[in-house]
C-alpha cells in the first residue's frame, strides 16, 4: 500500500480546506504519471493523497484575449486539442509533444509537469520564454508568481503545503513573434532532455526588437540566456547574427554532467541547439513536423455511471459490466484490476509509465493503469483487454487481435495486451492511420522480442479491414458505452503543426 487515506474533493474549496488541514502531510494528485512514480520509488512518501480530478471547473485551456489560461488540471491532452494554443503557443504544443507517450499525455497536467520542477521537464521551458505566470490559492486567497521566479532550486518552488496550483497563464504569440521548442533527447519518444530550448523572438521589420531564450538540462533551474538575447537585439537575423548568438550562449551557462550527458557534451550541444533554434524562426520554419493532427489516444466518452461519493468502495463499469472494488481504495488501478476483479491480462512491466504493458482505457482514454490511483474509477467505465473484443462488435476477437495472429506479431506476449489497448484505440480514434500515427500510438509500450515490425504490418492489417467494415455493434449490456469512430466529417480535437526532433 502506498498511501493510507485517500480524498476525492468535488469543489475547490473543500479542496483547499483539506490542504489547509493536512498541509505538508498530504499530497496532491490528480495524473498521478509523477506523483505515483515517486510513491514507488519512496521519495516525499505520504499517507494521505487529495485526488482533485474531480474539480472539472479547473480543467480547461482558454482564449483570454492578451492570455491563455490553462487550468490546474488540464492536461497535455488538452493543450494538443486547444486551437488557440496551436496558432498562438506553438512552443507549448511542440514540448507537450515531446512529453512521455500518448497514454502519459492524457492524464498528466501541466500544472503537475510544472510542481515537479525538474529542469528536464519540457513544458517549463516555453513558459518561461513565453512569458508565464501561474495562480496560486490557499483559503487566504490567491497570488501570482512570475512562472521564472516560481522555481527557487532543483525540485523546489515557491508554492506552500496548504497551496492548489489553480491556473498558467501564458502571453500567446504576437503577429510579429515567431517562437520554437527543441529537444535533444537520446531516443525518439519517452525520452527525458539532454537539453531543451525554447526561443520567442519579436521583429520589428527586419530587426529582432525582443528576444527570449530558455534552456532546459543545464543547471538545476532553467536558464535563460540573457547574453544570446543581447547578441540578437537590434540586428537582422542573419546567418552571422544567429552564430554570434549561439557563441554568446556559452556564456550564459554553466552545464552540469549526468547519466544522459557530460557537460562538456552539453557545452557543445547547447550552442548547436539555439543555432538551430534561431535558424528555423529565421527561415519561418517552426512548425515543420509538427503533424496535422494529434495522436490522444483519446475518444473522449462521458462516465457511464451515476454514483455517490467514493467512501472506499470503488463503483465501475468493467468490460460492461457494473462492478465494487472493496478494499482498493489504497492501490493503483492495475493491481486493483488484477487483484479485486480477477482481470489479470493487464501486466506489470515497470510500475512507472515506462513500458506500455497495464494500457486499459477510462472514459475512452488510454491510460498507464500503473500509475492511476485506483479510486479514480470510482464512476468510470473501464476497457481492459478481456473486454477488447466485445468493445467493438462483439466477436471472439478484435480484428486487430485477429490481425496480431494472422502476422505473427506476438512471442512471448506479456507486452501484447499493452499494445493492443493503445492501437485499437489508434483505430476508434483515426479512420485510416498513417505507419507514422500507427508509430506514435505505440510510441509508450515497449517490447522485447519482436522488432516492432510485424506489431506494425498488424495494425495496418486492421485498420484496412476495419476501413471497409460497416458501423460497430457493440455487445456491451444497456447502460455501458460503444465504442465511437471518427469519421472524415467529425471535428478534430487538434491543431495543425507540427515540429521535427
Amino acid at each position: 500500500m502506498l498511501w493510507q487515506h485517500y480524498h476525492q474533493p468535488r469543489s475547490v474549496a473543500r479542496a483547499l480546506a483539506l490542504l489547509r488541514e493536512y498541509g505538508a502531510a498530504a499530497r496532491i494528485v490528480s495524473g498521478g504519471t509523477d506523483v505515483l512514480v515517486e510513491l514507488q520509488r519512496g521519495i516525499k512518501p505520504t499517507e494521505t493523497l487529495i485526488d482533485v480530478t474531480q474539480l472539472r471547473e479547473l480543467k480547461y485551456v482558454r482564449d483570454e484575449g492578451e492570455r491563455i489560461a490553462i487550468g490546474g488540471i488540464a492536461t497535455h491532452n488538452d493543450v494538443l486539442a486547444s486551437q488557440v494554443c496551436a496558432q498562438r503557443a506553438q512552443p507549448l504544443v511542440q514540448a507537450c509533444v515531446e512529453v512521455g507517450a500518448p497514454q502519459i499525455r492524457t492524464r498528466a497536467t501541466i500544472a503537475g509537469n510544472l510542481v515537479t520542477a525538474s529542469p528536464a521537464n519540457d513544458t517549463i521551458v516555453p513558459l518561461i520564454a513565453m512569458g508565464g505566470e501561474v495562480v496560486l490559492q490557499s483559503v487566504d486567497g490567491e497570488r501570482v508568481v512570475d512562472i521564472a521566479e516560481f522555481f527557487t532550486g532543483f525540485r523546489q518552488t515557491q508554492m506552500r503545503p496548504d497551496e492548489l496550483l489553480r491556473e498558467i497563464r501564458v502571453r500567446p504569440l504576437a503577429e510579429n513573434e515567431r517562437g520554437i521548442f527543441l529537444k535533444l533527447g537520446l531516443r525518439r519518444a519517452q525520452a527525458i532532455s539532454v537539453i531543451s530550448v525554447a526561443a520567442v523572438v519579436k521583429m520589428n521589420g527586419k530587426a529582432v526588437s525582443e528576444a527570449r531564450i530558455a534552456l532546459g538540462c543545464l543547471a538545476p533551474t532553467i536558464v535563460r540566456a540573457k547574453n544570446a538575447e543581447v547578441a540578437l537585439v537590434g540586428k537582422a537575423l542573419s546567418a552571422e547574427t544567429i552564430a554570434s548568438a549561439a557563441e554568446a550562449v556559452l556564456e550564459d551557462v554553466s552545464p552540469i554532467g549526468d547519466v544522459r550527458g557530460s557537460a562538456e557534451y552539453r557545452l557543445l550541444a547547447v550552442s548547436a541547439l539555439v543555432e538551430r533554434s534561431l535558424q528555423r524562426i529565421a527561415g519561418d520554419s517552426c512548425a515543420e513536423g509538427l503533424p496535422e493532427r494529434h495522436i490522444l489516444l483519446d475518444t473522449g466518452e462521458a462516465p457511464a455511471l451515476s454514483v455517490k461519493d467514493f467512501d472506499g468502495t470503488i463503483v465501475s463499469t468493467i468490460n460492461g459490466k457494473r462492478t465494487e472494488m472493496r478494499d482498493a481504495g489504497r492501490k493503483t488501478l492495475l493491481n486493483a484490476l488484477r487483484e479485486n476483479v480477477g482481470l489479470t491480462g493487464s501486466k506489470e512491466g515497470c510500475a512507472e509509465g515506462e513500458c506500455g504493458a497495464c494500457t486499459v482505457w477510462i472514459d475512452g482514454q488510454a491510460v498507464m493503469s500503473c500509475l492511476v490511483p485506483a479510486a479514480q474509477a470510482h464512476g468510470h467505465a473501464l476497457v481492459t483487454i478481456e473486454g477488447l473484443a466485445a468493445s467493438h462488435n462483439g466477436k471472439p476477437l478484435h480484428p486487430l487481435q485477429q490481425a496480431y495472429i494472422e502476422r505473427g506479431a506476438v512471442q512471448c506476449g506479456f507486452c501484447i495486451p499493452g499494445m493492443l489497448m493503445a492501437g485499437a484505440k489508434l483505430l476508434q480514434e483515426c479512420e485510416a492511420p498513417t505507419l507514422e500515427q500507427h508509430q506514435t500510438a505505440i510510441s509508450g509500450n515497449i517490447c522485447r522480442c519482436t522488432g516492432y515490425r510485424k506489431i506494425l504490418d498488424a495494425m495496418q492489417q486492421a485498420a484496412s479491414e476495419m476501413g471497409h467494415e460497416e458501423s460497430p455493434n457493440p455487445s456491451f449490456p444497456s447502460g455501458s458505452l460503444p465504442s465511437t469512430r471518427v469519421s472524415k466529417e467529425t471535428p478534430l480535437r487538434t491543431g495543425s503543426l507540427r515540429m521535427t526532433r
